[in-house]
């Protein structure tokens, strides 16, 4: 008779076994090297203009996380390219590996369970996400207070703070995509091909897809308020299928106390409006439909790799 005991049991010992890997591998090792440079070639292009407006702005420390110097990106945009790809490298072949080195049956032989085997492969990976991305978020800090001169504020740390789990759970819905084609695909090349294309799909192309929808399913008259309305809403829903619009409006509203809305706002709305930095509660409320969406969407792609992997047949 099966123990959920021994099943989460089982799912510890992959994730340490899996999470050991993770780090020690020269594949990670390169991506950490990649992401690092990255992150520290866009703060430091931006060090130098946040140094100007020190006395001018209360959440200076916030700008070096928002602020872009040409030719590079800020770092929140390096942020929503790079995560995308480590996630992917992590899961692609997680699965499909095991079947190809002829190892997933002696490790289903020993007291471990499929869920556990999944569940456990998974945290790991996330586990991996969230190691890396909390010493980069710990490196950049560190890198403004040395170069700065001054500490970031209580509220200034929540907020990055805040940013470091939406970006956590924005690599969560990629990972669980990479983990999906893996378990789909038993190639380990097509897992990757198949993840790379949909993020390409919502990186690149998936702003033009939604400029030529929402005319279609909701036309706007020009001379209808209520129908523009209607339709900025439509295409802002459509937009916000894609997990990079998610990460990108929680980064906005989290690293920039100005931001009060989201979404299409009539003139009428911002008539009475207080011009000073939102409070760190109602910028948390202010995001938390979209740390929710991309939470939902990684348990969602999850639960199907799951469905999948215990539908699968494994030989000897």
């Amino acid at each position: 008779m099966r123990r959920d005991g021994f099943a989460l049991a089982g799912a510890g010992v992959v994730m340490m076994k899996e999470l050991a890997d993770n780090l020690s591998s020269v594949r990670m090792r390169l991506l950490e090297l990649l992401v690092f440079v990255a992150g520290a070639g866009a703060v430091y292009g931006t060090l130098t203009e946040v140094r100007n407006i020190v006395s001018e702005d209360p959440f200076v420390f916030l700008r070096i996380f928002t602020t872009a110097k040409a030719p590079l990106p800020s770092f929140v945009a390096f942020l929503g390219f790079l995560i995308p790809i480590v996630a992917i490298a992590l899961g692609f072949d997680s699965v499909n590996s095991e079947f190809s080195r002829r190892t997933m049956s002696r490790i289903l032989s020993q007291p471990i369970y499929r869920d556990a085997l999944l569940f456990g492969k998974f945290l790991a990976g996330l586990a991996t996400l969230a190691v890396t991305l909390t010493a980069l978020w710990l490196f950049v800090i560190g890198l403004g207070v040395l170069l700065l001169g001054l500490p970031p504020s209580g509220e200034e740390v929540l907020r990055a703070f805040a940013f470091l789990v939406a970006a956590v759970a924005y690599g969560g819905v990629w990972l669980a995509l990479a983990l999906l084609f893996s378990v789909v695909f038993r190639s380990a090349a097509t897992a990757a091909l198949a993840a790379l294309s949909v993020w390409l799909l919502f990186a690149f192309f998936w702003s033009m897809l939604v400029s030529l929808a929402a005319p279609v399913i909701a036309p706007a008259d020009p001379d209808d308020v209520m129908s523009l309305l209607h339709a900025a809403n439509v295409t802002e829903a459509l937009s916000r299928l894609s997990p990079n619009t998610l990460f990108a409006e929680t980064a906005l509203a989290a690293l920039n106390p100005s931001t009060r809305a989201l979404g299409a706002v009539l003139q009428s709305q911002l008539q009475g409006a207080i011009s000073a930095p939102l409070p760190f509660a109602q910028s948390l409320a202010l995001i938390w439909p979209q740390v929710t969406g991309l939470v939902a969407a990684a348990i969602g792609l999850f639960t199907v790799a799951y469905i999948a992997f215990q539908r699968q047949e494994v030989r000897a």
